[in-house]
């Protein structure tokens, strides 16, 4: 396994970082890419090979891979796409501004890196993509409209990209965690804090539940994993000769998925109402 090489982005903490060390430690040559400096200096010391990517940036995108491909003789294996947060907030609170910074980085920016190493995959006769889309790809909470509408577009990207790939030995692959134990909490708060302005909203009772929510330590939500049980997952869409195109990470995820082909629509409604807990949970 050696010889496999990976490019995974938003390696600073929580999925990323626990992937990029689980890989490094099966033999994969991992290359964690993180958008803070001191973060990818943390990275390095640990003995990963890092470097810096902000997703935002399309000359970014460019220089972190063709570093990559420079240390690789031209080549890449594999690329997840992990890098993402998550902007709170009620639909009719979020600002174009506010949508438009989610999806640079949830979105654009993953697409146009997966873009720029497709054609080093379809050279070498084959490769793995893999999305980390999230439970919130395949149903909606509400006061996550932002986060929800970036992962629902970036699973119809990832299906129809597997779509037109087929015969070209790349495979692509979504994992769809529920709950996981990182900081993503801490980087939604922040995120929050930029663009509501809770105190004008009609909202604005309900937003002080949530940032308790989101200030909160310890699991937010039941059935919270660590973030190994993603890694688990990753292993088999990269190693397994006939990967899954879709993995399923906790309970609510399987749960979800279940009730969305079941359920009429107002029924469904009902329990995403009283799960997301208007934003508490």
């Amino acid at each position: 396994m050696s010889d496999k090489t990976i490019l995974i982005t938003g390696c600073s903490s929580g999925i990323g970082q626990r992937v990029a060390r689980g890989l490094k430690a099966r033999g994969w040559r991992v290359f964690a890419t993180a958008r803070q400096p001191a973060d990818v200096a943390r990275l390095q010391a640990e003995g990963l090979e890092s470097l810096p990517l902000d997703l935002r940036d399309s000359d970014a995108i460019r220089t972190a891979v063709a570093a990559v491909l420079d240390q690789t003789g031209d080549r890449l294996d594999a690329l997840f796409n992990n890098g993402a947060y998550g902007q709170p907030g009620a639909v009719e609170d979020l600002s174009r501004e506010a949508l438009r910074e989610q999806f640079e980085t949830n979105l654009f920016g993953t697409q146009e890196l997966t873009n720029q190493v497709l054609p080093v995959m379809r050279r070498q006769g084959g490769g793995r993509i893999l999305y980390n889309s999230s439970v919130l790809g395949l149903v909606a909470f509400p006061y996550r409209g932002a986060y929800v509408a970036s992962k629902f577009a970036l699973e119809g990207l990832a299906d129809t990209l597997r779509l037109e790939l087929v015969g070209t030995g790349i495979h692509v692959c979504l994992i769809e965690p529920g709950p996981i134990l990182s900081r993503f909490r801490d980087n939604a708060h922040a995120a929050y804090r930029r663009h509501i302005r809770a105190e004008t909203s009609p909202h604005r009772e309900k937003y002080a539940a949530m940032e308790a929510r989101l200030l909160k330590e310890g699991p937010a939500a039941p059935f919270t994993l660590p973030p190994e049980a993603v890694l688990k997952r990753v292993v088999h869409a990269l190693e397994s000769p006939r990967p899954r195109t879709r993995y399923p990470v906790t309970v609510p995820t399987y749960l979800f998925a279940i009730l969305r082909r079941w359920l009429p629509t107002r029924a469904l409604d009902v329990v995403l109402r009283r799960a997301g807990g208007a934003g508490q949970r």
